[in-house]
């Protein structure tokens, strides 16, 4: 994709502003922080002053990025122009849509930067938009802006995007990585990315505590299989939320084992909450490429082979049918 235009734009309306909003979306993760602390150490270059915000508390998992501690859901509404990162469609700003702050928001322009593939209830009234499916991550939308502007990072944005990208990419392993994906990551390394300190904090922070260990075990044995195991799903109430949630992503610790269980095709994490909300993370292995097709059914977005879904309101043992039924369907269409 060639950005040019956007750029430019994106350009007068950096030129023009004193102080930027950078907001994330409900489901926040190591792209859309990583984006979040590059911009702001872009606009530091360029004396601008920025907040980032997100609607929701962080999860601890995400602790190993630098700059963690920056993100708020306190902000000081005196702004001039807001940029959302990783998110173009209004269903995961869900939070923020229902809060005094998105009329003020709505006042001023608005980038969107993003590459998420599929896209329902998009994000209508942003100024400029970049949604980029062919991007590893916004992460590196977000390396070639630098590039544009002509602006050295600071160690700690070259570690962001390269975080954003690996996050992404799950280290490089993924479908999203692609032969521009490895010369980002290089050129990042030769201006001072460090990917092994990174990698070790990821995995230092990650390190399995004993109860988090006995619940992956309960967690094993609460998951279902679906269609001669093609379709695994998994349900987590209220209590795993409150419990476990903040100390530890439950998708990062099932996700791996879920996909290396034989005639596993796509698996479901539901997170079902108290009120009836309910999110879902979509992962699909490879040659199964349904992920953005079944999240796009429910109005939610994402990749061929990540995908979320945020939806109020429902009743779980509705959607659960509705779900594995049609995660069937696209599945049998491609085994055709």
């Amino acid at each position: 994709m060639n950005y040019l235009k956007q750029f430019q734009h994106i350009q007068k309306l950096l030129q023009s502003s004193k102080s930027i909003l950078i907001v994330q979306a409900d489901n926040p993760d190591a792209d859309s922080l990583g984006s979040s602390i590059a911009l702001q150490d872009l606009c530091q270059q360029l004396s601008i002053s920025t907040q980032l915000y997100c609607a929701i508390s962080l999860s601890n998992y995400l602790q190993y990025i630098d700059g963690f501690d920056q993100v708020t859901d306190q902000v000081n509404q005196n702004f001039d122009l807001t940029i959302f990162v990783d998110v173009s469609t209004k269903t995961l700003i869900n939070k923020l849509s229902n809060l005094p702050l998105i009329k003020n928001i709505k006042q001023k322009p608005v980038i969107v930067l993003d590459h998420h593939q599929e896209i329902e209830n998009p994000i209508d009234f942003a100024t400029v938009i970049i949604n980029d499916s062919l991007a590893s991550s916004t992460g590196e939308i977000i390396f070639h802006l630098t590039q544009y502007l002509k602006i050295q990072l600071t160690n700690l944005g070259l570690n962001a995007i390269l975080a954003s990208i690996m996050g992404d990419t799950q280290s490089l392993s993924n479908q999203l990585t692609r032969p521009d994906t490895y010369r980002i990551v290089a050129n990042l390394i030769d201006q001072g990315a460090n990917r092994f300190e990174l990698d070790k904090k990821r995995r230092d922070l990650n390190t399995l505590p004993l109860e988090i260990f006995h619940y992956k075990a309960e967690l094993i044995k609460r998951t279902e299989f679906y269609y001669n195991n093609t379709i695994a799903i998994l349900v987590l109430r209220q209590e795993d939320i409150v419990n476990y949630s903040a100390q530890y992503n439950q998708m990062a610790l099932m996700q791996n084992d879920l996909l290396q269980v034989q005639n596993v095709k796509v698996i479901l994490i539901i997170k079902y909450y108290q009120d009836q909300h309910l999110t879902t993370g979509i992962r699909a292995n490879y040659g199964y490429p349904i992920a953005s097709q079944l999240a796009k059914h429910f109005n939610g977005g994402g990749h061929q082979y990540a995908s979320g879904i945020n939806l109020a309101k429902q009743d779980l043992n509705v959607f659960k049918k509705d779900i594995i039924i049609k995660a069937n369907e696209l599945l049998t269409k491609i085994d055709q």
